[in-house]
């Protein structure tokens, strides 16, 4: 993509109603307007991040064996009565009353409508085990929204729901959740850290947050030494449940806590282990049992004939969240330094002189063969100062700076920079054959 041609509309200076550094930098990045309190318009490059965080999150869902769908942002409240949250929720959920008075919510999760979809679609203990996700809008009317995306009123999330026979099946689905969150957040270049989490309106008795430390982070959480450490998931085989349980177990086996959820005994334990930090939550895992099943009537016939109620758990991941914690995690003084898995462009081309013809003919070349191999270039032709260029690719923090100018190029070498590494002198072919590797 020729940046004369793009829209981001990066910003100079720091918008004054921005508290914490990823919203002032998306705001700065050109990524995203707010255009209501709490409630943004997503630009093309905050939009691209999106994405391939939602692919990421849709492969792992996909690789633990949960089924996508796609649910209506819009809900009936009779759903939400039958389960007795409709009250319970609070000021939070946004109701609505239609055209013919009838009573409708603008969803702020989605356990009811999943259960009534799956009560339609399941009569036997043979549709038993089933996982059914979504990645969705969703509205919570927040009392003070802030932090950019980070505490939204309207956000991209995905929810996953599971239905099981027994408890020793909702478990091994709730553990197949947990190892899939593991895995996701890792692929984003982020060190989340399950901790034991409340379970808030959704119910339920066991639930674990995943927590990203970061200076910035809203709340403050404790926990062992150890998980400083990566942790390798690679090679658990999330179908052996005996294997994947102890696994687990091993994990949690080291302290982790939010500030709600200290265990003075356990600090007491791991002594000068004992690390606090600020963090950003990103996913959360529930087991409830029967809350939603019972409630709402649902059973399927076991294998004696007998009718069994499933057990449920629902599992979420704040996509749009994601992105504000990420560059909390991910950033310098200059601006965003985004995890290659996850940037919208793997390479920042940068023309020092647009009105030099080698100039130009260099990186048009770059330009063509890079996208050729399949590279995303987002190169700056735009007729300005080199300054200008470095500020604006160091803000939007693209992995890779390529820079081409007369200099460089009488000498038969272009710039090679990682964004917020070293930089190098290399051949236009070296160059070429380091990005596309």
């Amino acid at each position: 993509m020729r940046l004369s041609r793009y829209f981001l509309p990066v910003l100079k200076e720091t918008p004054g109603d921005a508290q914490v550094v990823s919203h002032q930098l998306m705001l700065r990045a050109g990524m995203i307007r707010q255009t209501a309190a709490g409630i943004y318009a997503w630009l093309p490059l905050g939009l691209r991040v999106l994405k391939k965080i939602e692919q990421i999150v849709r492969e792992e869902q996909d690789r633990a064996g949960a089924i996508e769908v796609l649910m209506p942002t819009i809900q009936s409240a009779e759903l939400w009565k039958q389960s007795g949250r409709y009250e319970a929720y609070g000021p939070e959920m946004l109701r609505i009353v239609d055209r013919h008075d009838r009573e409708m919510l603008f969803s702020p999760t989605a356990e009811e409508l999943f259960t009534v979809i799956f009560q339609n679609g399941a009569k036997s203990y043979r549709d038993l085990p089933r996982n059914l996700y979504q990645i969705q809008w969703k509205f919570r009317d927040e009392v003070r929204p802030r932090f950019g995306v980070l505490r939204g009123r309207e956000f991209l999330m995905k929810d996953a729901y599971s239905f099981d026979a027994d408890f020793a099946g909702a478990r091994h689905s709730y553990n197949r959740m947990f190892i899939a969150y593991m895995r996701t957040f890792a692929r984003m270049g982020l060190h989340a850290i399950p901790m034991q989490a409340d379970t808030g309106p959704i119910g339920g008795d066991l639930s674990h947050e995943f927590i990203v430390l970061a200076p910035t982070g809203e709340s403050d959480v404790f926990y062992h030494e150890n998980w400083e450490k990566g942790r390798d998931t690679d090679h658990i085989e999330a179908d052996d449940a005996g294997a994947l349980e102890a696994y687990i177990d091993g994990l949690n086996a080291d302290y982790a806590a939010t500030d709600e959820k200290r265990d003075a005994a356990a600090e007491a334990a791991a002594g000068a282990a004992l690390k606090q930090s600020k963090g950003i939550e990103v996913g959360q895992v529930f087991y409830f049992g029967d809350k939603y099943t019972k409630a709402m009537g649902v059973t399927v016939q076991g294998p004696d004939g007998q009718p069994v109620t499933p057990l449920m758990g629902s599992y979420g991941i704040g996509v749009s969240r994601l992105m504000g914690a990420i560059i909390e995690a991910c950033h310098d003084k200059d601006g965003i330094i985004w995890p290659e898995a996850v940037a919208p462009y793997k390479v920042a081309l940068i023309n020092l002189r647009v009105d030099d013809a080698a100039c130009a003919a260099a990186a048009d070349g770059l330009y063509a063969r890079l996208t050729a191999a399949g590279v995303e270039v987002l190169y700056d032709d735009r007729d300005e100062r080199g300054g200008a260029k470095f500020a604006t690719a160091d803000l939007i923090g693209l992995p890779w700076q390529l820079v081409v100018g007369p200099k460089g190029l009488a000498s038969g070498v272009v710039e090679l920079k990682r964004r917020g590494g070293d930089k190098s002198e290399v051949g236009i072919d070296a160059a070429v054959a380091q990005l596309t590797a």
